[in-house]
């Protein structure tokens, strides 16, 4: 991709624009190489050299503060980065995406629908109750219990059973042959609570209290570190946890400080008072890699960042209104502008490396002459007046002032409105948005969690469905690809989903980011995966 006279126009214009929007902060602008589709990540993280010792605060400087600390109460990634430290699930993926030994040790296919665990024994949560079957039990018929109406249910809607064999032998039986399901028990919705937290939820909200009050203001899980305490908006502290079962964490605690100001964030990694910085903005990458404190951790991402309609609202409800925004949106100039070249753009709504992945998809291009065609026989050639909402996310403040000006053109009158992380969830999980900016991770590497969850029309709302999207064709489709067991089949039909979703136009799908971290040359060990979640198991102080 070649850089343009208007793409750095634009990002001109995103510059100014942004600081009357607040919270952009500024960089050098240097660019880095652009990568294809498909090249691998590059770690230019030249962590710290010297001899690691123990103990010590680990310090992350974050955008967002998580929205609830409960595993079934929460879909967001600033809640899962920080439950990712407390709680651990029956099994894992490794860089490869295979699946590895979690709080399971084995597991095995009974038969087509079920599935048999053995269970790591002598791991206790952080209340000193014992993790076993019946934890298991208790907290999968929790996540699939109506009552909490957990966002995360679609991850094991097709659960039907969960059998204790013995105290460290569990069977779980599905409805029918789910190919993804081992992970999605490596999804963090799957992490286990403690079953005397799940009782004292339960009481909670036979009280009138929400589901997750108890669990998330009080989280008890099996992980390497325990809950300590939360100031929302403000910081959340994990303390080692000394009886883990497995190798101890290395640094006595681990801070989350919600830091919205990236310049705030820099100077702070600067300073050494954070060791970790996230997100570091594009164009101050080369700043930060140029000096001695720190180095930038670049991480290919299997995130989508997109532009979204409210489906269920005029003009939206006609897919040629869609398809005609999605042409007047230039990817390219985002990717410039916006990201310095950092990602790949999107296709459609699977990154590649995902299972499922359309890599002969034909996206919608760039063609403002076509958009104004649609928009006429639609009943739009003059225009309308909308909104675009977006949270305390530069890039997407940024995003959405590139999109204003390109609306402006087909006489569409965009106002655009920023709000606080938390807020902006539950506004746009109520529908009361036109257009709106978000990003869905994609934690399992499977098909279906990158598409199940954002355009099923039972996912309306809080669970990701925040287009309001709704397709018979592309729903049967989507319950197809969870009932087949053949790989290349599902390949087969997850195509289909993905034309179909291009050809709708539910959203724009503008680019699969990657994941820049700023990291303290004072720290060892950390990295981030591909779903954007921070690990922290061998971060450790260096002597300097």
């Amino acid at each position: 991709m070649k850089s343009t006279g208007k793409a750095k126009w634009l990002f001109v214009l995103v510059l100014a624009f942004s600081m009357i929007l607040a919270a952009c902060a500024g960089g050098s602008g240097n660019k880095s190489s652009e990568k294809e589709e498909g090249d691998a990540s590059i770690n230019t993280s030249d962590e710290g050299k010297g001899e690691g010792f123990e103990g010590g605060d680990l310090v992350l400087a974050v955008l967002s503060d998580a929205s609830s600390l409960d595993p079934a109460g929460s879909n967001d990634v600033p809640s899962s980065v920080v439950q990712a430290n407390i709680y651990e699930t029956l099994v894992n993926r490794d860089d490869d995406n295979n699946i590895i030994e979690g709080l399971a040790t084995s597991w095995e296919a009974i038969d087509d629908t079920t599935y048999e665990f053995k269970l790591r024994e002598g791991v206790t949560f952080h209340d000193g109750e014992p993790f076993n079957a019946e934890a298991v039990k208790k907290n999968l018929e929790r996540i699939l219990d109506p009552e909490v109406a957990s966002p995360r249910f679609f991850l094991y809607e097709m659960i039907t059973d969960i059998t204790v064999k013995d105290d460290y032998t569990v069977q779980i039986k599905t409805e029918y042959p789910f190919a993804p399901l081992l992970a999605h028990l490596s999804h963090n919705g799957g992490s286990m609570v403690s079953p005397k937290s799940i009782e004292a939820d339960y009481a909670a909200m036979e009280n009138g209290e929400k589901s997750g009050s108890v669990i998330s203001t009080a989280p008890v899980g099996t992980g390497y570190f325990k809950f300590d305490s939360w100031t929302p908006g403000s910081e959340i502290k994990l303390v080692r946890n000394d009886d883990y079962w497995g190798d101890k964490v290395h640094v006595e605690t681990a801070t989350f400080k919600v830091v919205p100001e990236s310049g705030t964030r820099n100077a702070d990694l600067e300073t050494g008072y954070v060791h970790i910085a996230d997100p570091v903005q594009p164009n101050e990458v080369a700043d930060i890699n140029a000096g001695d404190y720190a180095k930038v951790n670049q991480q290919t991402s299997s995130s989508l960042a997109y532009l979204g309609f409210n489906t269920e609202k005029e003009p939206f409800n006609d897919p040629k209104v869609r398809k005609a925004i999605s042409m007047l949106v230039n990817k390219e100039d985002i990717s410039e502008g916006v990201y310095d070249g950092f990602g790949v753009l999107a296709k459609g709504p699977l990154a590649p490396g995902i299972f499922g992945y359309h890599e002969d998809a034909n996206p919608v291009e760039y063609n403002p002459d076509e958009a104004k065609k649609l928009l006429e026989e639609a009943g739009y050639g003059d225009g309308f007046k909308t909104s675009i909402w977006t949270n305390d996310n530069p890039q997407r403040q940024q995003i959405a002032v590139l999109v204003q000006e390109e609306l402006k053109k087909v006489n569409i009158e965009a106002d655009i409105n920023v709000m606080e992380f938390g807020a902006y969830l539950d506004k746009t999980a109520a529908g009361e948005h036109d257009m709106f900016i978000l990003g869905w991770s994609n934690s399992t590497g499977d098909a279906d969690y990158g598409l199940y969850a954002l355009f099923h029309s039972s996912q309306k709302g809080d669970p990701g469905n925040r287009s309001f999207y709704e397709n018979p064709e592309v729903d049967k489709l989507l319950e197809e690809g969870r009932r087949e067991s053949d790989p290349a089949k599902r390949i087969e039909i997850y195509n289909k989903v993905q034309e179909h979703l291009i050809e709708d136009a539910p959203m724009v799908y503008l680019i699969h980011t990657e994941y820049l971290t700023g990291v303290s040359n004072k720290i060892k060990g950390f990295s981030i995966d591909t779903s954007g979640i921070y690990q922290l198991k061998d971060v450790q102080f260096v002597e300097e």
